[in-house]
Formats: C-alpha cells, sequence, structure tokens
C-alpha cells in the first residue's frame, strides 16, 4: 500500500493510476488526514460484495467485518 499527497497524486496521475491497475493501493493524504482510497475495479467489487454478505445474513457487526475486511484487503498486496 502507497501513501500519497493530493498534491503528488494531482502531480502524478499517470504513475499512480498504472499502480491500482497492477494491483496496487494508493491512500491520498490531504493535510495529514486519509481522504481517499485509490483501488482497481475489481478489488472495489470484491470489498463490497464481503461487506454487504454480513448485512444480508442478518449477521453483521460492523466493526469486526471492518476489521476484517481491512486485513484481508491490506494483506493482498
Amino acid at each position: 500500500m502507497t501513501t500519497a499527497t493530493a498534491t503528488d497524486i494531482q502531480n502524478n496521475f499517470g504513475k499512480y493510476l498504472q499502480m491500482v491497475q497492477a494491483g496496487g493501493e494508493i491512500i491520498v493524504m490531504k493535510n495529514g488526514k486519509e481522504v481517499a482510497r485509490l483501488i482497481s475495479h475489481d478489488k472495489s467489487v470484491s470489498f463490497l460484495t464481503d461487506s454487504l454478505t454480513g448485512v444480508l445474513k442478518g449477521d453483521y457487526h460492523e466493526k469486526e467485518a471492518r476489521t476484517e475486511r481491512m486485513q484481508k484487503y491490506e494483506s493482498a498486496d
């Protein structure tokens, strides 16, 4: 996972887009705070599908699900 400032993303968008297309993940920071995360379309679909699975089953605990997803997708890099 890569971290970049909003200005750096703006000035080097092509570089970061290639990183995302190759399966990377970019955290966009502005004024020292995370404001966005760039991930590939395939990763985003999987992330959303996994999120909805627990909701549809009626077995959804937000904090536990978020922790589990973050571990799964951060270790995928």
